[in-house]
């Protein structure tokens, strides 16, 4: 364990800074240890937002990280965050050297695809009332530290149809 965290760097970034920009490579993963953080495009003069990581997460551009490719995301500290950062050239070193952190990258992995899977189905499958409760019910702490209008974007609805299925509650 001792071997695995000393390759994290801790990095303190304010509200509205960037971990990485659309366009760029991303060669870091962080580990949020407190505050919020989002992913999200501009899609026709549109902030489109794909997720929102909080305390106890891990936020990368998986694809641009894993393949070194341009990365497709912005992501922003939403409030102050505490992070751990680690590069990519280490999280690989790991890979190879330590079997329990390429144990736990590989659980990472899953549950990515894990969690992009549920919000494709979602989109498909659920109304946007659904939606709403089930990520009052898994994350309400967002409902607390996130504005409206981006966890409106994550659930794919307008913030004024945030608002009436929050009076409806």
């Amino acid at each position: 364990m001792d071997n695995i965290l000393s390759v994290f760097e801790p990095l303190e970034i304010n509200k509205g800074e960037f971990l990485i920009k659309s366009g760029k490579i991303c060669r870091k993963m962080a580990f949020i240890e407190s505050g919020h953080m989002r992913m999200y495009d501009i899609v026709d003069g549109k902030e489109i937002t794909l997720w929102i990581g909080s305390d106890g997460r891990f936020i990368t551009s998986l694809s641009s990280f894993i393949f070194e490719t341009k990365n497709n995301w912005n992501i922003q500290a939403i409030t102050d965050c505490k992070l751990y950062i680690i590069n990519r050239k280490n999280h690989f070193r790991l890979n190879k050297t330590e079997p329990k952190w390429l144990e736990f990258d590989n659980i990472l992995l899953a549950n990515s695809f894990t969690l992009l899977e549920k919000n494709m189905f979602s989109q498909l499958h659920t109304t946007a009332k659904q939606r709403y409760n089930s990520l009052l019910k898994e994350e309400p702490e967002l409902f607390k530290n996130v504005p409206l209008q981006y966890i409106a974007s994550m659930l794919g609805i307008t913030p004024e149809s945030l608002s009436r299925l929050r009076k409806m509650n």
